[in-house]
């Protein structure tokens, strides 16, 4: 197949981009032709002011990135478009050029945009679905999108404009959703059903399984919003028996994070900032147990299969995507989002019972050999081609 792949990346790296490059290179691995049509939110610092004003057009419809991905279109002759993310510069306005040559489009759900203007389904500390049950203005009431009533509203007209348009219901051949836990809120925000198939991320190449347990807990992924973090020091502050901590990751709060670590005399928890692949993998195969307590809707949670992948089991908040990821008992274990107490009593746990989280260990590195090697969805993505271009014949 001849394949179009589309991304916009943000400013600050992130899973999207790792997924998109991966599969990338499973695509061409496998022998396909891939062609690649990416812009960056970075191209905005460039812009005079006047220029940044008509960023809200720009944001509902793109014009010249239309005609870009037209005259590629024409040219190339693609068997069909994959879209990862349209968000900032790339806008929704490409579908209709799709539709317009013919060309059917497949489109990753990365995140919730779709749903709510801030991607997230996040607010003031916990989930927030005010988007999704009443109305996207909800979010330019509250500024959910940097924090801004301005920035929020011109987010949420985009989305407003392309639903009455029919761009998701009728541009639109397939949607990929990673967990079947975001399949059912995108139906619920007026996906069509029949449009919705599930293929979860993957990890590439494989790390292979860690020899024996380990010393320590980890914790990997950008350290944002305040509230996670902050739950996952209070339970430090908890535990009756000293537990080494490691802190893999960078962001807005790590400087007042280390600052509340000394304050907090948590001698046990060390940041160890943002680390290459290759070092994150090594620290996952020293780790007991990854910690990932996220109190909103992950969409998926690349660092749970990255542990899967090692060998090593994990401790996840009972929410959302993590708790259909993570089995409770089998291959880690849950607690109750936002409460450092229980948090605190399941790594207590952990470290009460090795061989138990040993046996954690092993059944997580089986859920990755079953479900999300390289192999697995190379499968899954190739079916879903394959129907759309069948239903299109």
């Amino acid at each position: 197949m001849k394949i179009l792949l589309v991304h916009n990346t943000y400013q600050q790296p992130g899973g999207e981009d790792v997924v998109f490059s991966q599969e990338r290179r499973l695509l061409e691995c496998a022998g396909h032709q891939v062609l690649t049509y990416c812009r960056s939110n970075w191209e905005i610092a460039t812009y005079s002011a006047l220029k940044r004003l008509a960023l809200l057009g720009r944001m509902v419809w793109a014009r010249e990135t239309r005609r870009e991905i037209a005259s590629v279109l024409h040219s190339q002759k693609p068997d069909l478009v994959h879209v990862h993310n349209t968000f900032l510069m790339v806008s929704p306005s490409i579908y209709s050029a799709c539709k317009e040559a013919h060309i059917p489009v497949v489109q990753t759900l990365h995140n919730y945009r779709l749903l709510c203007p801030a991607a997230n389904l996040f607010r003031r500390g916990g989930v927030c679905e005010e988007c999704l049950k009443r109305s996207l203005w909800r979010g330019s009431l509250h500024g959910c999108y940097r924090n801004s009533r301005a920035a929020t509203s011109a987010v949420a007209l985009m989305l407003a404009v392309h639903r009455w348009v029919g761009t998701w219901s009728e541009m639109v051949d397939r949607f990929i959703a990673l967990t079947e836990f975001s399949r059912q809120k995108f139906i619920e925000g007026g996906i069509p059903a029949e449009k919705m198939a599930v293929k979860p991320n993957f990890v590439y190449a494989d790390p292979g399984s860690r020899a024996s347990g380990g010393e320590y807990a980890l914790f990997v992924g950008r350290l944002s919003p305040k509230e996670r973090m902050i739950t996952l020091l209070a339970a430090w502050q908890r535990l009756q028996k000293r537990i080494p901590l490691r802190i893999i990751g960078g962001g807005p709060e790590l400087a007042s994070l280390q600052a509340k670590v000394t304050q907090m005399e948590l001698s046990d928890v060390r940041f160890l900032g943002q680390l290459p692949r290759d070092e994150v993998i090594a620290a996952l195969k020293g780790a007991r147990c990854l910690v990932f307590n996220s109190e909103w809707y992950e969409t998926f949670g690349m660092a749970i299969i990255e542990a899967f992948a090692c060998g090593v089991p994990v401790i996840c908040s009972r929410l959302g995507a993590m708790q259909e990821i993570v089995a409770d008992g089998r291959t880690g274990l849950h607690f109750a989002p936002g409460d450092a107490g229980d948090l605190a009593a399941k790594v207590e746990w952990a470290w009460a019972h090795p061989k138990e989280m040993a046996a954690m260990g092993r059944a997580a590195r089986a859920e990755y050999e079953a479900k999300y090697t390289a192999d697995r969805n190379y499968t899954m993505l190739t079916e879903i081609y394959g129907k759309v271009l069948g239903n299109r014949r």
